[in-house]
């Protein structure tokens, strides 16, 4: 210990509680001795603290007044450490355990889990899961206490060099500092990690863990570096997190609505349109009864609905500042004089300016809003556009609906004056809140997101901007959490995050409030003054992107749609071929009432068509149809997901039916 950490150790520092509670110890004091000093069960049940709003060991020493937590197992926190000890303390030694010749990448925590990089003599299998899982029980139940070293960039290097670990080697090499990284061993063990920690003070306080899969991984994403094998896995307290989980994922798969989606005849995908949808009649059908419920919607709360260009110049992407930041994600086009020579260069000249197809509708709509003079009187003006965008999403990233290259959004923006901010803000979370309900979900929670480190405008501005987002929260009676920097560039934003049947959540509608654009896109309003004001700009979606969303709706009602929007609302199929004609006569008047409906003539047996029409097409509703129906001109009537049959007059159960298919507004 150096002269200079002594004396430090020596002075009296300050620690503030959670509950406000000031307790005084000695500089130096450690998160564990903390606890201990409290109650001797807080420090068992201790696994790290939190230090001015930094995570920190359980043995790291204190040296300054601060503000002082405790993290246990049972939260988020707790869960997102023990997840990181067990891919770094368990997967990594267990790997290199069995196989000495392993070289170490890194070993991140995802969501719900983890993964390590590693690189081995022969690539790693799925087969190989239930040995590496074996290891790495076998290390849990040693209990072994992890220790933790700060160690200087040379000998750091010294000791992975010695241990034949050319990845950790380069991480440490490219690090900007030359001393402080942390090493931790279990036990007495050789094994060390390199890792920012914090980590659990033991492997007794591991939960329980599966390994899930393998893939390939190239060292720092670049295709020039070794392909490495990333082995997957997940941890969880206990069983029951763990088995409830792994339901999860079963459900998940169940609900994919790539399959389904196939299974239905909705759309499809292929490699010669990488990231856009073929959609098909009955996919298209719930396109478009999404679209008209939601334009029945904006019409109501007084959008007006406008259509902008594909494709528009260079320039207006610079000025809003969208050029900058998303220019590689932009699909951009040469604007050239076209060749009119017979047998000429294909370009007169090289091109010096460009078009690029728009990534959002942002700067279209500021335009439509500069075409003639504004009043004070005419704001607000809330314009809607279901906007088609492009976004070159990488490959890798692409996936079904969720994640594609060509979307539409439920787009719009408000331009307002700013005594206007708080009652269109509150109007959009009523509206946003009122939609998810009609939809079916009523889970959801809210994020304000903050001033990112990259943006554009003051911070004056900034801070007005976020005062107003959360003046309308509390207005309106909205929980929320503060997401620290993950705002847009130009403004904060309100994040709705909606929870589906299985508990997975979906970022969905979003509310930017934007001091900024106006002013780089020069828009204005003649105030009651006389003279020029600048609008606010609020931007807003609640679908977000229709094709995600549509995504979104079949998983979670595993294809089985609300009536409203099931492409096909109900089938007529026949028992017996003798009931055709009748069959036909139900059919056309299902239809004469607006009902979706199909007819099947087929000569196949009742169960077929009952399985075909309700196991795989998912139609809600089918009318079987046999002799004796035709003869008493009734139908028997089977729901998707029932096993009971009823029998109802043709009449009365068209007449209950088309009651049931309207959308909900």
């Amino acid at each position: 210990m150096t002269q200079a950490l002594q004396s430090k150790m020596s002075e009296q520092i300050t620690i503030t509680l959670p509950d406000g509670a000031t307790r005084e110890y000695a500089s130096g004091v450690t998160g564990l001795e903390i606890a201990e000093s409290i109650a001797k069960s807080l420090a068992k049940a201790s696994i790290a603290v939190t230090v001015n709003g930094e995570q920190r060991d359980l043995c790291d020493p204190i040296t300054q007044d601060a503000q002082f937590s405790i993290i246990k197992l049972d939260s988020d926190e707790g869960l997102e450490i023990m997840r990181h000890t067990v891919t770094a303390q368990l997967l990594a030694r267990a790997v290199k355990n069995l196989y000495p010749e392993a070289k170490l990448a890194i070993g991140p925590t995802i969501e719900n889990g983890f993964y390590y990089d590693v690189e081995t003599p022969k690539p790693l299998s799925e087969e190989d899961l239930a040995k590496i899982e074996k290891e790495m029980r076998k290390l849990k139940e040693t209990n072994a206490p992890i220790h933790k070293s700060l160690n200087s960039k040379a000998d750091t290097l010294a000791a992975f060099e010695k241990r034949g670990e050319p990845y950790k080697m380069d991480i440490v090499e490219r690090a900007d500092q030359e001393d402080g990284f942390q090493l931790y061993q279990q036990g007495d063990s050789e094994f060390i990690d390199l890792c920012h920690g914090p980590h659990l003070p033991s492997l007794k306080h591991v939960g329980v863990f599966k390994l899930m899969k393998v893939a390939g991984a190239y060292w720092r994403g670049d295709s020039n570096n070794q392909m490495l094998t990333r082995i997957y896995g997940t941890a969880w307290r206990n069983d029951k997190e763990l088995k409830d989980y792994l339901h999860m994922l079963e459900e998940a798969e169940k609900r994919d609505h790539r399959k389904l989606g196939t299974e239905m005849g909705l759309f499809h995908f292929q490699p010669e349109a990488q990231g856009s949808v073929f959609w098909h009649e009955k996919g298209y059908l719930i396109w478009q009864q999404l679209e008209q419920y939601m334009r029945r919607r904006l019409t109501a709360a007084h959008y007006q609905e406008v259509k902008t260009p594909q494709l528009m110049h260079s320039k207006f992407w610079e000025q809003s500042g969208h050029w900058q930041k998303y220019r590689e994600d932009m699909f951009v086009v040469p604007d050239v004089v076209p060749n009119t020579e017979e047998d000429g260069p294909i370009f007169k000249e090289e091109p010096k300016e460009f078009l690029a197809l728009k990534p959002m509708n942002c700067p279209a709509h500021v335009q439509i809003f500069k075409q003639g003079i504004k009043s004070y009187k005419d704001l607000p003006i809330r314009m809607a556009e279901f906007g088609c965008c492009h976004r070159n999403e990488a490959h890798g990233a692409l996936h079904g609906l969720m994640r594609v290259r060509q979307f539409t959004q439920d787009d719009a923006h408000i331009f307002c004056r700013e005594d206007q901010i708080l009652e269109e803000s509150i109007e959009f979370c009523k509206l946003a809140l009122d939609i998810y309900k009609d939809l079916g979900f009523d889970d959801y929670t809210v994020t304000l997101e903050t001033r990112p480190e990259q943006r554009i405008g003051s911070d004056e501005l900034w801070d007005k901007a976020e005062q107003g987002l959360m003046d309308a929260m509390d207005a309106i009676g909205l929980e929320y959490t503060i997401n620290e920097g993950d705002g847009a560039f130009y403004g904060p934003k309100l994040g709705f995050i909606i929870r589906d049947a299985i508990g997975r959540e979906w970022g969905c509608a979003t509310l930017q409030l934007d001091f900024n654009l106006p002013e780089r896109l020069d828009a204005t309003f003649i105030g009651s003054d006389g003279e020029r004001h600048r609008p606010v700009m609020l931007h807003r979606a609640i679908l977000g992107s229709i094709e995600r969303f549509i995504g979104i709706l079949i998983e979670n009602y595993a294809g089985k749609l609300p009536l409203w929007l099931a492409p096909v609302q109900c089938v007529v199929a026949t028992i017996t071929g003798s009931a055709d004609e009748y069959a036909k006569e139900v059919h056309q008047k299902l239809l004469d009432a607006g009902i979706r409906a199909e007819l099947d003539i087929r000569n196949e047996k009742i169960n077929y068509k009952v399985r075909e029409h309700s196991a795989v097409n998912k139609t809600p509703v089918l009318y079987a149809i046999g002799a004796r129906e035709a003869e008493e001109r009734t139908v028997a009537i089977r729901r998707l997901g029932s096993q009971a049959q009823n029998v109802e007059a043709l009449d009365k159960a068209i007449e209950s039916l088309a009651q049931e298919c309207k959308a909900p507004y």
